[in-house]
């Protein structure tokens, strides 16, 4: 079964900013993932055809494991969209199994994102973040950690 989820959030600074931090290495190592959770590695090669390579690792009373998804940029269109598909894979970027990290084995494969981004004026940006996938038993999971993780991002200087 297909799922859609969502989450918006508004930032008080120009679109360029706010495209930076999916853009940027170091940016997007302060924000990806849900609480307790940190992101070790980011890997961004962000070109349409070009694919990326995250990490986020758990708190040490979560076991501490890491996890790397990789994202593969189907569509760009600058200060406006983003398209990307996320798997779960290793840390050399070849596919990976789910339970090998202790996830479902029905975790999601080619979870499909689009990221919106709308200049407000003002120096204001309304960004929203839009995954689909079959989450299976874990489609409350993934809205939780969608909304955790985008008011992780920082706020960019105006």
């Amino acid at each position: 079964m297909v799922k859609h989820i969502d989450a918006t959030r508004t930032f008080d600074a120009p679109v360029e900013k706010v495209w930076a931090l999916w853009t940027d290495a170091e940016l997007v190592k302060q924000w990806w993932g849900p609480d307790f959770f940190t992101c070790p590695l980011a890997r961004i090669d962000f070109r349409e055809g070009g694919t990326s390579l995250v990490s986020m690792k758990s708190a040490q009373f979560m076991a501490g494991m890491e996890h790397f998804t990789s994202w593969t940029y189907t569509r760009i269109v600058p200060h406006e969209l983003i398209e990307f598909i996320q798997n779960l894979v290793n840390p050399d970027g070849s596919p990976a199994d789910p339970t090998q990290y202790g996830l479902p084995a029905d975790f999601p494969k080619d979870v499909q994102t689009i990221v919106k981004f709308r200049a407000l004026g003002n120096d204001r940006t309304e960004m929203t973040i839009e995954e689909s996938a079959d989450f299976g038993t874990i489609a409350a999971f993934a809205k939780i950690g969608l909304d955790q993780m985008i008011a992780r991002f920082p706020t960019p200087a105006s």
